[in-house]
């Protein structure tokens, strides 16, 4: 059995965000987030390194003031259908906390997947 307690508390740490207007979450993370300001020349090549998935995903969004945010838009929007890296975590760890998200109770807008 895993220990999901991590997932429960992320959850929880959400739930701050539980009333912000999708548009809002969208604003703030394309305008804060580190991400969208990456350069592709400038990105760095991790090829080498033989980087675990979670590993890529945080050095991905290491700093960033946005993660939270960037991480509710994406449980509102994908669900358990998500892909890529957002909010510092990897898909397989964004469809476990889906369901511990879910629980917490109804959000604005579409965030009631």
């Amino acid at each position: 059995m895993t220990d999901d307690r991590w997932l429960i508390v992320l959850a929880w740490q959400l739930d701050r965000l539980r009333w912000v207007p999708d548009e809002v979450l969208d604003e703030v993370v394309r305008r804060d987030g580190t991400c969208m300001h990456a350069g592709v020349e400038g990105e760095p090549d991790w090829n080498e390194e033989h980087l675990t998935d979670r590993a890529l995903a945080a050095r991905l969004c290491a700093g960033c003031p946005v993660q939270d945010e960037c991480l509710e838009l994406e449980l509102r929007t994908a669900g358990e259908h998500t892909v890529g890296v957002w909010g510092a975590l990897v898909e397989d760890d964004r469809r476990a906390l889906h369901w511990y998200w879910r629980q917490r109770g109804e959000r604005a807008e579409g965030g009631s997947r």
